[in-house]
C-alpha cells in the first residue's frame, strides 16, 4: 500500500478521469463512508448545475455507481483510496489545496 498525501489522492482521481475508484472517507457530521465511483459521468446530470462551487468547502463531486447518483466526498476525510489497481493510504489529512 502506498502512501500519499490528501492533495496527492484528490489529484489522482482528478487525473483518472472516466476510472472507477473506491474512496474510504469521513464525512462532515463524522461518519465514515466508502463509496464506489467515477467522474466524468454526465448522463444523469439536469443541466441545472450547482448553487455553489464544491472546491470551496473542499468537496469533490463524483457519481456513486452504486446508490446512482452523484455524492460530494469531503476530501479532507480521505484515508483510503484504491485506483487503477492500486491501494493508496493517506497519510496525513493535510488541509487540500
Amino acid at each position: 500500500m502506498t502512501k500519499v498525501t490528501t492533495t496527492e489522492a484528490v489529484n489522482l482521481i482528478k487525473s483518472e478521469g472516466n476510472q472507477f475508484f473506491t474512496v474510504t472517507f469521513t464525512k462532515k457530521n463524522g461518519e465514515e463512508r466508502v463509496l464506489n465511483g467515477r467522474r466524468g459521468v454526465a448522463k444523469y446530470a439536469n443541466g441545472e448545475g450547482l448553487k455553489f462551487n464544491p472546491s470551496d468547502y473542499n468537496l469533490l463531486t463524483v457519481y456513486d455507481v452504486q446508490a446512482k447518483g452523484y455524492r460530494m466526498i469531503n476530501c479532507e476525510g480521505i484515508t483510503n483510496l484504491k485506483i487503477d489497481g492500486e491501494d493508496y493510504e493517506i497519510e496525513e489529512n493535510l488541509p487540500w489545496e
